[in-house]
C-alpha cells in the first residue's frame, strides 16, 4: 500500500488535480440550482405527490449539509484522494441512476445519496488542493474555486430548463455522470494526504446531528400534508428537538466533538456564520422555488424560468472582483459586509414589490441583479474571515461550522419556504374554489400542483371556457402567498443583518483567558483588513 501511494505521488499532476476539483465544484452546486427547474418535467413524468416530488432537491441539500463534517474527518483519517474518489464514484453512481430512475421513491433516495458524495467531494477536492499548492499559486488556486463555484450556481438553471426542455430531465442528471466519471480518470494523478493528527470521526454527534436535521426537515415539508397539528408532525418536531439537546449535551463531553462549541462564544464568528444564513433567505430560497412561480403563473418554459434565474445569478461572478477593488479602495471588510447585507435585504424586499402575474425579465432585473450583487460581494470573503477571528488550532473546526451552518440552513429554510408556500395557498384556494364547480379536485391537490409547477393536469380536466377563471384564480393566490414568504425573508434578513453589523463591531482583541478569544497569528488579516 505505502507503494502503490508513492507511486500515486509521483505521477501526480497539479493541473490535472486543479481542472479535476474545478470542474467538480462546477458540476456539485448546479444540482442545488437546476433541480428545482427540472422538477415540474419529473412531476410530468411520474406524477408524484408534492412531498415527494420536493425531496428531489431536499434530499440532496439535506445530506450535503449533514454529512460535511464527518466526510472532513474521514478524509484526515483514511486520505483525501481516497475519500474524493468514493465521494466522486458515488456521485456518479447516483446521478446515473437518477438518469434512468421512474419510480420518485427511487429518485429521492439516490438524491440523497448524491448529496453524501457531494459533501465528500467539496471537504476532499478543497483539502487536496490546499495541500498541492503553497503561496501565490494556493490564492490563485482557490480564487479559480470560487470562480468555479460561482459559475454553477449561475449556469445551473439555465442548464437544467435547456437540458430538459429538449432532451428531457433525465439528461440533466446524466450530463452529472458523464463530467464526473471524466472526473474520475484523473483520479490517479491526484495526489494523496491525509492528517496524522486526525482525531477519530465523532460518529455519535454525526448521527444525533443528522437525525434532528432530518427529522426537522421532514416535519416541515410533511406539515402541510399531514397537518401541522397532527401527531406525526409533532412528533417529528419533537424528535428533532430532542436530538439536538442530545446532541449538544454529547459534543459538551466529547474529547475530540463534531462541533466545538466554545466557538459559539465568539460573537464575531457568530456573525460571520450569520451572513450564510441571510443569504439563505434572500438569495437561496429562490433558486429551486422561483422558476415553478415562474412556470405556472407566467406559462414560461423550463428554459425560459431558467433564463430569467441568470440575471440573480450571473453578478456572482463580478460581486468578487467589486469587493476587492472596494477594500483596495480603503472599505473595511465590514462595511463590505454590510453593503451585501443592504443588497440582499433590499433586493427581497424589491421582488416582493415588482412579483406579480405576467411580470416580465425588465421589472424582475432590478431585484435580481441586486441580489446576485449582494452575494458576490461576500462570496469567498467570509470563508477568508473567518479563519482570522479563531485561535488557529480552531480553524479546521470553525470552517466546518460555517459550511454545516451553511448548507444545513439552506435546506431548511427551502423546506420551510415550501412548505409555506403550499400552506398558504391552499387557505387561499379553500376560500373560493367552490366557485368553480367543474373542478373536482381538492384545493390540497391544487396547491400541490402549483407549488410543483404543473397545472396542465389540473385545468385538462375542466371545459375549455372556465380554464382562463381557475388559471387566474390559482395564479393570484400564489402571488399572494409569495409575496408573504417574501416579506417575511426580508424582515428576517433585515434583524439578522442589523444584529451582524453590530456583532462585527466588537473590539478586535480580547483577553487571552477569554472564552472564545480570537488572537489572529502573526501576519494573518483580521476582519477589518481581509485582503
Amino acid at each position: 500500500m505505502n507503494a502503490l501511494l508513492a507511486g500515486g505521488k509521483r505521477r501526480s499532476s497539479p493541473q490535472l488535480t486543479l481542472g479535476a476539483v474545478l470542474l467538480t465544484l462546477l458540476i456539485l452546486p448546479t444540482s442545488v440550482t437546476g433541480s428545482g427547474v427540472a422538477l415540474p418535467h419529473i412531476d410530468h413524468d411520474t406524477h408524484a405527490s408534492l412531498d415527494a416530488l420536493q425531496w428531489v432537491v431536499h434530499g440532496y441539500n439535506l445530506t450535503f449539509a449533514s454529512f460535511m463534517l464527518a466526510c472532513g474527518s474521514l478524509a484526515d483519517l483514511v486520505g483525501r484522494r481516497r475519500m474524493f474518489t468514493v465521494g466522486a464514484a458515488l456521485f456518479t453512481g447516483a446521478s446515473l441512476v437518477s438518469a434512468v430512475a421512474s419510480n420518485i421513491i427511487l429518485l429521492d433516495v439516490v438524491r440523497g445519496l448524491a448529496g453524501v458524495g457531494a459533501a465528500a467531494l467539496l471537504t476532499s477536492g478543497s483539502s487536496i488542493l490546499a495541500t498541492t499548492f503553497d503561496g501565490a499559486a494556493r490564492t490563485r488556486a482557490f480564487a479559480a474555486v470560487g470562480i468555479a463555484t460561482g459559475a454553477g450556481l449561475a449556469l445551473g438553471a439555465m442548464i437544467a430548463g435547456v437540458l430538459s426542455d429538449t432532451l428531457g430531465w433525465r439528461a440533466f442528471y446524466g450530463s452529472h455522470a458523464l463530467l464526473m466519471a471524466l472526473v474520475l480518470l484523473v483520479v490517479p494523478f491526484m495526489p494523496e494526504s491525509r492528517s496524522e493528527s486526525a482525531a477519530r470521526v465523532d460518529w455519535t454527534g454525526t448521527v444525533t446531528f443528522v437525525g434532528s436535521l432530518f427529522l426537522l426537515m421532514l416535519g416541515m415539508v410533511e406539515g402541510p400534508q399531514w397537518g401541522w397539528g397532527s401527531a406525526g408532525v409533532l412528533a417529528l418536531l419533537i424528535g428533532s428537538v430532542v436530538l439536538m439537546v442530545v446532541f449538544v449535551l454529547v459534543e459538551r463531553r466529547q474529547e475530540h466533538p463534531m462541533f466545538d462549541l466554545s466557538l459559539l462564544r465568539n460573537g464575531r464568528f457568530m456573525a460571520l456564520c450569520l451572513i450564510p444564513v441571510v443569504v439563505t433567505f434572500a438569495f437561496v430560497i429562490l433558486l429551486p422555488l422561483l422558476p415553478n412561480y415562474l412556470v405556472v403563473v407566467n406559462e414560461s418554459s423550463s428554459k425560459s424560468a431558467g433564463a430569467t434565474m441568470l440575471l440573480m445569478t450571473v453578478p456572482i461572478l463580478v460581486g468578487p472582483i467589486l469587493a476587492g477593488k472596494l477594500i483596495k479602495w480603503g472599505w473595511s471588510a465590514r462595511s463590505v459586509f454590510t453593503a451585501s447585507l443592504a443588497c440582499l435585504t433590499f433586493g427581497v424586499a424589491w421582488l416582493a414589490l415588482v412579483l406579480e402575474p405576467g411580470v416580465g425579465a425588465g421589472a424582475l432585473a432590478g431585484p435580481l441583479i441586486t441580489l446576485g450583487i449582494g452575494l458576490g460581494l461576500n462570496f469567498g470573503l467570509v470563508d477568508g474571515a473567518v479563519l482570522t477571528v479563531v485561535p488557529s488550532q480552531a480553524t479546521g473546526a470553525a470552517a466546518g461550522f460555517l459550511n454545516t451552518l451553511r448548507l444545513g440552513s439552506e435546506a431548511v429554510v427551502i423546506a420551510a419556504a415550501g412548505s409555506a408556500l403550499v400552506n398558504l395557498l391552499q387557505n387561499s384556494l379553500r376560500d373560493g374554489l367552490d366557485r368553480f364547480p367543474t373542478y373536482r379536485g381538492e384545493p390540497e391537490e391544487l396547491a400541490n400542483d402549483a407549488n410543483a409547477g404543473d397545472l396542465d393536469d389540473a385545468l385538462s380536466e375542466l371545459p375549455a371556457n372556465a380554464r382562463s377563471g381557475l388559471f387566474d384564480f390559482v395564479a393570484d393566490g400564489f402571488t399572494d402567498a409569495w409575496h408573504v414568504v417574501l416579506w417575511v425573508s426580508a424582515a428576517i434578513c433585515a434583524l439578522l443583518s442589523v444584529a451582524i453589523y453590530v456583532m462585527l463591531g466588537e473590539p478586535k482583541e480580547r483577553p487571552a483567558a477569554s472564552a472564545g478569544a480570537a488572537t489572529p497569528t502573526k501576519g494573518a488579516t483580521t476582519v477589518e483588513s481581509v485582503p
